[in-house]
């Protein structure tokens, strides 16, 4: 079997049910662990190997934790790679710094694994109102991407939850802040001598200029301006 197909039996047979409760959001879910247990026999059926991990990244003004969970073909050392990004609650009732980022990280990483593996949590954190404080978690971006061998993006990135991983008080329609216009403008600009061009993101999201994009294009352009940085990263 090639990396594909062994990816496919892991994800055709994987069953992670949810077995953890949530008693402030009275609902049930599965956590990273869950997932990563439930693989094991089958990765070992496949002669494959799963590598979890994550790094901490700036997007606009405010730090996200990117996930990255990696499929890897132990015989040929072909991979295939799926990302997800959390942002960190600036304060969370209950918790000390190292475990607002630590529970952030996990979050992150079961997105990650979440697309690796075909997984869709209907009714998890990211759906459940939190705007009178219940099932509240940390917010996800919803940007994923797959990746083959750490070459080519295959994957595109996924719809987020309602207003997740937006800075404070700001819906996906909503249009950008003037740091998030900054961002986009700086890295078009680093990267221009790649053939990188405003007029390109102007099209791709059918706006006259960089004010009218929305919140959720801007996540979207974000994702896809990583990829510069990877490729750079990746000539080194």
């Amino acid at each position: 079997m090639n990396v594909y197909e062994k990816l496919q039996h892991v994800q055709s047979g994987l069953k992670a049910p949810k077995n953890q409760y949530n008693k402030f959001g009275n609902y049930y879910y599965r956590n990273c662990e869950d997932i990563q247990e439930a693989a094991k026999p089958l990765l070992q059926e496949v002669k494959a190997a799963l590598v979890v991990g994550d790094e901490l990244v700036m997007i606009g003004d405010r730090y996200y934790i990117r996930a990255t969970a990696r499929f890897v073909d132990c015989e040929s050392g072909e991979t295939v790679e799926n990302t997800a990004y959390a942002r960190e609650e600036q304060d969370k009732k209950g918790m000390d710094a190292s475990q607002v980022t630590g529970s952030t990280s996990s979050y992150a990483r079961k997105y990650a694994l979440n697309g690796l593996f075909c997984i869709d949590d209907v009714k998890d954190a990211d759906n459940q109102d939190n705007t009178s404080g219940k099932g509240q978690t940390a917010g996800r971006s919803g940007k994923t991407g797959t990746k083959t061998s750490g070459k080519q993006e295959t994957g595109k990135p996924g719809g987020a939850g309602p207003a997740a991983g937006l800075p404070e008080n700001r819906t996906e329609t909503e249009k950008v802040t003037p740091a998030m216009i900054k961002s986009v403008q700086s890295l078009v600009e680093k990267y221009s001598t790649k053939g990188l061009k405003m007029e390109k993101i102007l099209k791709m999201y059918s706006i006259r200029g960089i004010a009218e994009m929305d919140v959720s294009q801007y996540k979207d352009c974000m994702g896809k301006l990583e990829l510069y940085k990877e490729k750079e990263l990746g000539n080194e």
